[in-house]
């Protein structure tokens, strides 16, 4: 069965996650706080983990870094769950460690749809690379292909949300604008990263074809 781990320090809020997942049929861990998580994963393994950021006195930023520096826990993917306005400086900061970034308050739907979303995503990059290494594709290109895929998907999610929340798309907003400057600067990555992708796409073609 698939597991989820909920971290945060509300209990109330806890209970209710855990609540939504065991109706959709996930099994669940609870854990009230950064630490608390951190001492549960070193005899748990959920298959994915969703992480609030307002916590004391270790927030999720934090408790994030804890995650991803430690060799057997840092292939867990991790949904930020938070009712806190992502920033660009977060976005830019801490994009390429998660999966997503949920706004509470969220629908049994909604979460659902985010869980299965996610997993839809790594089957599908998982057939991809499967694909490659058949084909010969080298292990370097392979992984620059997974590192790509994943950091355009989430970077797009994270981008559509910034502009939502800082209206970049407002006439009024100044060139200027910090927020507004680094939200475009994460727009042109994203665009960079989109044309090196086709072309580890093209070289995987290649591959595939007879020689």
């Amino acid at each position: 069965m698939f597991t989820v781990m909920v971290i945060d320090d509300s209990p109330f809020i806890v209970d209710i996650f855990v609540t939504m997942l065991q109706r959709g049929g996930y099994q669940t861990v609870a854990a009230y706080g950064g630490q608390e998580a951190l001492e549960t994963l070193s005899t748990v393994k959920p298959d994915l983990i969703l992480l609030d950021i307002m916590m004391e006195p270790m927030d999720g930023w934090e408790t994030l870094m804890n995650l991803k520096n430690s060799p057997g826990l840092r292939d867990i993917p991790v949904m930020m769950l938070t009712a806190k306005q992502l920033t660009p400086s977060e976005a830019q900061e801490y994009g390429i460690y998660i999966e997503d970034y949920i706004m509470k308050p969220i629908t049994h739907k909604e979460l659902y749809e985010a869980i299965e979303g996610q997993l839809n995503r790594r089957r599908m990059m998982e057939i991809d690379i499967q694909m490659a290494t058949e084909a010969g594709v080298d292990a370097k290109t392979i992984e620059e292909y997974g590192r790509l895929r994943k950091s355009i998907d989430i970077n797009k999610r994270l981008l559509k949300l910034l502009e939502s929340t800082y209206k970049i798309s407002d006439e009024k907003m100044k060139m200027g604008d910090e927020a507004g400057l680094a939200i475009r600067s994460m727009g042109m990555n994203v665009r960079f990263q989109e044309e090196r992708l086709e072309q580890l796409r093209t070289e995987f073609s290649a591959g595939n074809r007879p020689a």
